[in-house]
């Protein structure tokens, strides 16, 4: 008998990116839910089969979700739909904070149609400006006052919540800045890469001293897969990311040499909210379930590299 699988938000980056490593597996049956607002659907799995199917539909609505939840029997779930990207979360904070209802929708279907596990995409930004290197899953300091992380900290305890009243199991996700083909420009290595193979500026906000760290997509999806094939990781918090710390500015650096481009680097006035100083996970126990090398920052890039090339020709 199939896994059915929901994943929403299946047309984004790393939700889509997830549909089309689940229905490679002719042992799944997924239906990816999105309600197009930043997804695409030529992020949608490209092959033709009988095991997927996409809906469009929005998660922060009852009478949406409830057809759909309750007609398919899911046997796990992945919320990954959330209004994604530094600037347009900045604009729209109302429209962030109508993501609770999602996560409402969601889980109070998954606790009453027999889900047997709901994984969530929460996000570095729950760390806030950072008490501690490494970030250790074990702190979140609640500091930030940007909606976006507001809504994923308090996401976090609607999943534990449910589990404590319901047994309704779950895995928490930290994303720390999933890259990779599927990536809109709306993300900082993408617009990079982008900037650069078009000979445009590359804008950095600021100085560009702030640093990150960037999880090729492809680490993401085969710890998330022996998560669920392999059921480890059940009532836990894990970051999803990498251990490899650069800044802004270096890594537009490292991007013009990559792609040979004659471009140059420009700065902006700094962001005044939502751009934190400092992100550097800790990683131990998504090594130990990923078994192998996170992959190089470069080799990502060029990987990235390859398909946006590919893609423009």
């Amino acid at each position: 008998m199939k896994r059915k699988i929901l994943i929403t938000g299946g047309a984004g980056n790393v939700g889509g990116s997830l549909a089309r490593r689940l229905v490679a597996d002719p042992n799944n049956f997924v239906v990816v839910v999105d309600n197009l607002l930043t997804g695409s659907r030529t992020k949608l799995p490209q092959t033709e089969g009988e095991n997927w199917r996409f809906i469009k539909a929005d998660c922060n609505r009852m009478d949406e979700m409830a057809p759909i939840m309750c007609s398919s029997g899911f046997d796990y779930i992945f919320h990954y739909a959330a209004v994604v990207g530094v600037k347009r979360t900045l604009e729209s904070p109302r429209m962030v904070l109508d993501d609770v209802k999602g996560i409402e929708n969601v889980l109070g279907l998954a606790k009453s149609t027999g889900v047997r596990r709901v994984f969530y995409s929460s996000s570095s930004e729950v760390y806030g400006e950072p008490v501690e290197f490494p970030q250790r899953e074990s702190t979140t300091p609640l500091n930030s006052r940007l909606p976006y992380a507001i809504v994923k900290n308090l996401g976090e305890a609607y999943f534990k919540s449910f589990y404590q009243e319901y047994g309704l199991e779950y895995t928490i996700f930290r994303f720390f800045n999933t890259y990779g083909p599927l990536q809109s420009t709306d993300f900082v290595m993408s617009r990079f890469l982008s900037q650069a193979l078009t000979g445009e500026p590359l804008t950095i906000y600021g100085e560009g001293s702030q640093t990150r760290t960037f999880c090729y997509v492809e680490d993401n999806l085969d710890t998330v897969q022996k998560l669920l094939n392999d059921g480890v990781g059940v009532n836990e918090v894990i970051n999803i990311g990498s251990d490899v710390e650069i800044s802004m500015l270096d890594l537009a650096r490292r991007i013009i040499e990559i792609t040979g481009s004659k471009s140059y680097i420009t700065h902006l006035p700094a962001l005044t909210e939502g751009d934190m100083t400092r992100r550097l996970p800790d990683v131990t126990r998504m090594r130990s379930i990923l078994g192998r090398d996170l992959t190089q920052l470069e080799n990502g890039i060029r990987l990235t590299l390859r398909f946006q090339q590919e893609i423009a020709a």
